[in-house]
């Protein structure tokens, strides 16, 4: 770590004498993000790093969530997976969202929605199903500790689904359908209007699939509506609401097989947001309410009774939050905020034969609030400065100071050398400190400090970029479950220290042909499931005239499946190609498979993947 640190501070010493020669204010912005500071910002001004996947390469592969992609074209970032459609929840559950090592566990990855967070607030981890590509105009991955900004889920990184609007006066409605292998199909609608100041997005979607094992059904159904108006140049507003619903089958796993396993998850969020922007000031007022309604049998082995009772919880996180960010003078740029949630659950069973629901088997509630500042300083026309604070009170865990800093040196034409400092933390979840017999209400936040060095430049008037990170990750305090005083208790004995690399690049070789490709190595002291030692990948986009031809294909190695008993890992490569055809100007034609070396593997210890399938469909534009 020391070799690296000082191989940092050569690098940017390094910076400084370059960039005393050499002019670089002459740019086309080419990418502007929302993530890193909650305020439209030239990602090169920011010290840490952002990777963004625009709506086009979200849809070209026909996908109706946005994690699968994610998974391709974000270093680092790993998806697990159990069947065709559906991640589902509970035991035996897929959608796992892991960074860099970290987000296996519950609540260590954050997904917003439009900078909410979307999370179950019983257990603290993310609804997978509820990520739908037909809300979503890009996605925004921070890679690496935002808890500075977003508090305690967001310890190793965020995800940020920045929602489709309507720019200009007219109205687009988009229809996409598709079927395919174990009978799957895939339905989305999508309506845009805008007249004058008002504007209107309404989505829905259907999805279901028999998947590759017998008991393994999935059927969802999904709705998106967002109204806005905007009231000046300066004013606007809107309110949206995303609900989702799912009934999914669960066989468990080949080794232990189960029967009669269901689920039935309802999961929504509903906010109102007002946003002002000015030429040196802009911010937002916002209140959210996220809420779920969870349905469960857990099955039973062959041989065994039937289970007796369903597995009920509801769940709710309401928040609001309000920032503004202001430039006082030339190249600077100050953001203050003030964020509240209260999170609030309970659990019980209901007897199946009759209805009746028993005692509680718990009803909690935590309160959040914190107030932040983030300062950022260009310096001179080759550095800028930035660096900010958090202070987060849990009425649980007590206060929690949040600090984060990095430096960003442009020192060549169209290339940034960014060095960050970043604290991550995880409050636990309301399971882990009350619910069944592990619970321990004396548990204490989880910590991590990241450190991280990267560059990236743009060649060739922007066709080529390409990229690299070096980061370290040392955290402690982390919950693991122990044996106490002859009992299972949850407990702040854990550690993590992993380092690793990460590298891509895109290029637009031609007027047809596009490149795009990412690799990432992970170390981990203390293996973890879900995260692979080596992940690449390497796609390539074709088209010309009517035709369009997308592939991609990614290599998994060093994925760990199970560490305890004994240590279990996979390796695969995977193929996928999708090719689409635009047979009249508002109709396009699609045919796609994914596994095409039909590939034999496991992403969840137990639950075989499926080997090749296909799709095809259509799209209507009118």
């Amino acid at each position: 770590m020391k070799k690296l640190i000082f191989a940092a501070a050569l690098l940017t010493a390094a910076a400084g004498q370059v960039h005393a020669q050499r002019d670089t204010t002459a740019h086309t912005l080419d990418n502007v993000v929302v993530t890193g500071t909650r305020n439209v910002t030239d990602i090169r001004h920011l010290p840490m790093t952002i990777s963004v996947v625009n709506r086009d390469k979200l849809t070209e592969n026909q996908r109706v969530n946005v994690l699968p992609t994610l998974s391709e074209q974000v270093p680092g970032l790993f998806v697990t997976a159990r069947s065709m459609m559906g991640y589902a929840v509970s035991d035996g559950a897929a959608g796992g969202i892991s960074l860099r090592g970290l987000g296996s566990g519950a609540g260590r990855m954050m997904v917003l929605i439009d900078g909410h967070p979307q999370y179950q607030g019983i257990f603290g981890h993310s609804i997978s199903d509820s990520y739908q590509t037909m809300m979503a105009d890009r996605v925004e991955v921070l890679r690496g500790p935002a808890s500075m900004l977003y508090g305690s889920n967001a310890m190793g990184g965020v995800v940020n689904i920045v929602t489709r609007s309507m720019r200009e006066d007219g109205v687009k409605t988009d229809i996409n359908l598709g079927a395919g292998s174990y009978g799957t199909f895939q339905g989305e609608f999508t309506n845009r209007i805008r007249s004058g100041k008002f504007y209107s997005v309404i989505a829905g979607q259907y999805g279901r699939s028999d998947n590759n094992r017998p008991s393994m059904g999935f059927e969802q159904y999904g709705g998106y509506a967002k109204l806005g108006y905007d009231f000046s140049p300066h004013w606007t507003a809107y309110a949206d609401v995303n609900v989702t619903h799912f009934n999914s089958s669960y066989p468990g796993s080949t080794y232990e097989p189960l029967l009669g396993a269901r689920q039935w998850i309802t999961r929504g969020v509903a906010s109102a947001v007002v946003e002002n922007h000015y030429g040196r000031t802009s911010g937002a007022v916002s209140v959210y309410h996220n809420f779920g309604r969870h349905k469960i049998n857990d099955g039973y082995a062959p041989g065994e009774q039937p289970q007796e009772n369903y597995f009920l919880s509801n769940d709710a996180l309401t928040g609001f939050s309000i920032y503004q960010s202001a430039t006082f003078f030339t190249g600077n740029r100050i953001t203050v905020g003030l964020d509240y949630q209260h999170i609030y659950g309970k659990a019980w069973n209901r007897v199946i034969a009759t209805g009746e629901d028993l005692d509680p088997i718990g009803h909690h509630h935590e309160n959040e609030i914190a107030g932040y500042v983030d300062f950022r300083q260009d310096l001179f026309r080759w550095l800028t400065v930035d660096a900010g604070v958090r202070v987060d009170h849990h009425s649980q865990t007590g206060t929690e100071w949040v600090p984060q800093g990095g430096l960003v040196f442009r020192m060549v034409k169209d290339g940034e050398l960014k060095a960050m400092v970043s604290k991550g933390f995880r409050n636990p979840t309301i399971r882990e400190m009350y619910l069944w017999r592990p619970a321990n209400a004396d548990l204490r936040p989880e910590r991590m400090m990241n450190y991280e060095l990267s560059w990236k430049q743009r060649l060739c008037g922007g066709a080529f970029s390409y990229g690299i990170n070096l980061f370290y990750i040392n955290g402690d305090n982390i919950i693991q479950t122990a044996i106490v005083d002859n009992r299972p208790m949850n407990v702040n004995t854990g550690a993590i220290e992993n380092s690793g690399v990460e590298a891509e690049f895109a290029w637009k070789a031609n007027r047809y042909l596009s490149l795009n490709g990412n690799y990432s190595f992970l170390h981990m002291h203390n293996k973890v499931l879900a995260a692979p030692e080596h992940k690449a990948y390497l796609g390539a986009d074709y088209r010309r005239g009517r035709w369009m031809l997308a592939g991609g294909l990614q290599y998994i190695d060093g994925l760990y499946t199970q560490v305890d008993p004994t240590e279990i890992q996979e390796n695969f490569l995977l193929l996928n190609v999708t090719a689409a055809y635009k047979a009249l100007p508002w109709l396009n034609i699609w045919a796609k498979g994914e596994n095409l070396l039909a590939q034999k593997y496991e992403i969840n210890y137990g639950y075989p993947m499926p080997k090749a399938t296909f799709m095809g469909g259509v799209n209507i534009n009118i």
